[in-house]
Protein backbone atom coordinates (compact mmCIF):
# COMPACT_ATOMS: atom_id res chain seq x y z
CA UNK A 1 0.00 0.00 0.00
CA UNK A 2 1.39 3.39 -0.94
CA UNK A 3 1.18 6.52 1.21
CA UNK A 4 -1.41 7.95 -1.23
CA UNK A 5 -3.92 5.14 -0.69
CA UNK A 6 -6.68 5.56 1.87
CA UNK A 7 -7.39 2.68 4.26
CA UNK A 8 -11.08 2.03 4.99
CA UNK A 9 -12.14 1.86 8.66
CA UNK A 10 -15.72 1.00 9.68
CA UNK A 11 -17.11 1.29 13.20
CA UNK A 12 -19.75 -1.39 13.88
CA UNK A 13 -22.52 -0.48 16.36
CA UNK A 14 -22.12 -2.65 19.48
CA UNK A 15 -19.24 -4.41 17.76
CA UNK A 16 -15.65 -4.08 16.63
CA UNK A 17 -13.79 -1.56 14.53
CA UNK A 18 -13.25 -3.09 11.08
CA UNK A 19 -9.97 -2.14 9.37
CA UNK A 20 -8.81 -3.17 5.91
CA UNK A 21 -5.86 -5.48 6.41
CA UNK A 22 -3.18 -6.39 6.71
CA UNK A 23 -2.80 -4.40 9.93
CA UNK A 24 -0.12 -3.70 12.52
CA UNK A 25 -1.53 -2.67 15.92
CA UNK A 26 0.77 -0.95 18.40
CA UNK A 27 -0.36 -1.46 22.00
CA UNK A 28 0.11 1.08 24.84
CA UNK A 29 2.86 -1.09 26.38
CA UNK A 30 4.84 -1.01 23.12
CA UNK A 31 4.00 -4.56 22.02
CA UNK A 32 2.84 -5.12 18.46
CA UNK A 33 0.03 -7.33 17.16
CA UNK A 34 -0.04 -8.08 13.44
CA UNK A 35 -2.77 -9.58 11.29
CA UNK A 36 -2.42 -10.52 7.63
CA UNK A 37 -6.18 -10.94 7.12
CA UNK A 38 -7.88 -8.86 4.39
CA UNK A 39 -10.26 -7.41 7.03
CA UNK A 40 -9.23 -7.05 10.69
CA UNK A 41 -11.76 -6.75 13.54
CA UNK A 42 -10.41 -4.72 16.46
CA UNK A 43 -12.15 -5.33 19.80
CA UNK A 44 -13.85 -2.37 21.49
CA UNK A 45 -15.55 -4.20 24.40
CA UNK A 46 -12.25 -5.53 25.87
CA UNK A 47 -13.82 -8.93 26.56
CA UNK A 48 -11.97 -10.71 23.76
CA UNK A 49 -9.63 -13.53 24.76
CA UNK A 50 -7.46 -12.55 21.77
CA UNK A 51 -7.50 -8.78 22.54
CA UNK A 52 -6.92 -6.46 20.69
CA UNK A 53 -8.45 -8.68 18.00
CA UNK A 54 -12.19 -9.35 18.24
CA UNK A 55 -13.41 -12.88 19.04
CA UNK A 56 -17.14 -11.91 19.03
CA UNK A 57 -17.39 -11.85 22.85
CA UNK A 58 -19.49 -8.68 22.48
CA UNK A 59 -22.31 -10.77 20.98
CA UNK A 60 -22.83 -12.77 24.19
CA UNK A 61 -22.85 -9.55 26.25
CA UNK A 62 -25.32 -7.73 23.99
CA UNK A 63 -27.70 -10.69 23.69
CA UNK A 64 -27.95 -11.07 27.48
CA UNK A 65 -28.58 -7.36 27.98
CA UNK A 66 -31.33 -7.35 25.33
CA UNK A 67 -33.09 -10.36 26.89
CA UNK A 68 -33.03 -8.88 30.40
CA UNK A 69 -34.37 -5.56 29.09
CA UNK A 70 -37.37 -7.34 27.52
CA UNK A 71 -38.37 -9.26 30.67
CA UNK A 72 -41.22 -7.79 32.71
CA UNK A 73 -40.27 -6.60 36.19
Amino acid sequence: MSADEVRAVRIVANGPIMVEGPARIEMPDGSVVESDRFMVAICTCRRSKSYPLCDTSHRRRCRGEEESAQRPA
